[in-house]
């Protein structure tokens, strides 16, 4: 079972719609099967996070953050983990925002 307290992450990969990039980072933790974090660097101000791990280790979370245009905007996101090469996880993720475009996107954060 994995264990997502205490790790940092970064995107490395994002669909277009999305305001995440390489300069985003993802501080994580972990108390029980509840997930939670924060974000912020590139377009993003500031970001929390929340959701539930499962028993598969996959993440399903809220979020929630402050851009660079100062608008709050926020999503909901499923993350499914792998281990690369390196042993590392990586968070495939499929994500929607839950605002007036309702647009869906696709992203990848890796552990640093």
């Amino acid at each position: 079972m994995l264990n997502y307290n205490n790790r940092q992450f970064v995107s490395i990969e994002n669909t277009k719609s999305g305001e995440v990039s390489s300069e985003t980072y993802f501080d994580y933790y972990q108390e029980g099967n509840v997930f939670y974090g924060d974000y912020s660097g590139g377009e993003i101000i500031k970001g929390k996070i929340v959701g539930i791990v499962n028993p598969d280790d996959t993440l399903e979370f809220r979020y929630n953050h402050v851009n660079t245009s100062n608008e709050i905007r926020g999503g909901t996101c499923n993350s499914v983990p792998r281990l690369n090469a390196e042993g590392k996880i990586e968070l495939h993720e499929n994500w929607q925002w839950l605002d007036k475009s309702q647009t869906k996107g696709r992203s990848i954060v890796r552990e640093v």
